[in-house]
């Protein structure tokens, strides 16, 4: 237990040998954690709102984005998802350079250009996997271009990479699981809004959350041939933890894993926690079975 955990009460022993009782999946060839860090929220997306977006980007200094690393690999963590951007990158190669392990899954940007791109960026940069973006995804679905994504696909595996494919729409998820080849999906529980139009998320833009499609989703995960990486399992805030990660263990298959971005401005000990609640949550699936 840290100083600053024990000055607030919080118990943060033994959390990591629950993410270690929590098991590993593998991505391909890649052994990653049952429990991943996700990179949103070091990014400023909070999907709430701009004041809350400019307040995780103020929180998130490279010291503090450091330190959060350290304490989820602490914790048994080993795997983190984040952007493909350049402040991504220099951060975890300063990381890496003063001895961090965690390892990286590239996520491609939008607003850097191609999935290929971004895809680039991981594969030059220390990745350990590469995935597309989902609203790439979702764009080239909704305008019949995925199969413009196997080239990138290729290009990941090529480099000796496990490639995935992200999406809000379950749809795309079932048609490229048909017809392209894949080690990984990423599977939004949310569809929180269009990108007919536009593949970046654009700040401010109203947004929703619907139960009706994080159930179609996690329907659609049951069918699918490859592992998946269920995310915004907590609706970016909006669900209470406890019912959130009983619900997404309840949806997980042996292969599968969870990512969560992690915002612990004022709330010390919630990456420990959420590591329990999503212990408690598979045990108490495994009961019911």
């Amino acid at each position: 237990m840290t100083e600053e955990s024990k000055s607030r009460g919080v118990e943060t022993a033994g959390y990591g040998e629950v993410c270690v009782a929590l098991g590993s999946v593998k991505l391909g060839e890649l052994t990653v954690s049952r429990f991943i860090l996700g990179g949103n929220p070091q990014s400023g997306f909070s999907h709430l709102n701009e004041a809350m977006d400019r307040e995780m980007m103020d929180y998130f200094t490279s010291a503090t984005m450091k330190a959060l690393l350290r304490q989820a690999e602490g914790l048994g963590v080993t795997t983190h998802i984040a952007r493909a951007d350049h402040h991504i990158m220099r951060l975890l190669r300063e990381y890496w350079a003063e001895g961090g392990t965690i390892q990286w899954i590239a996520q491609t940007c939008p607003e850097l250009g191609t999935p290929q791109r971004g895809a680039e960026n991981g594969i030059r940069n220390g990745a350990k996997a590469a995935f597309i973006h989902g609203g790439q995804t979702d764009n080239y679905f909704a305008n019949n271009k995925l199969p413009d994504l196997a080239p990138v696909i290729a290009m990941i595996r090529d480099a000796g990479l496990p490639a995935g494919v992200a999406a809000h729409r379950p749809e795309a998820l079932e048609w490229v699981d048909e017809h392209l080849d894949v080690d990984f999906y990423m599977c939004c529980y949310y569809n929180p809004t269009p990108r007919d139009k536009s593949a970046e998320h654009i700040r401010g833009s109203k947004e929703w959350f619907h139960d009706a499609d994080r159930d179609r989703m996690t329907a659609t995960i049951q069918h699918l041939s490859k592992p998946a990486i269920h995310y915004k399992i907590l609706a970016c805030s909006r669900n209470e933890p406890r019912a959130a990660f009983r619900y997404a263990a309840s949806k997980l298959r042996p292969q599968d894993a969870v990512c969560v971005g992690i915002y612990p401005n004022g709330k010390v000990g919630e990456l420990e926690e959420d590591v329990r609640l999503l212990e408690e949550g598979l045990r108490e699936a495994a009961e019911q079975t």
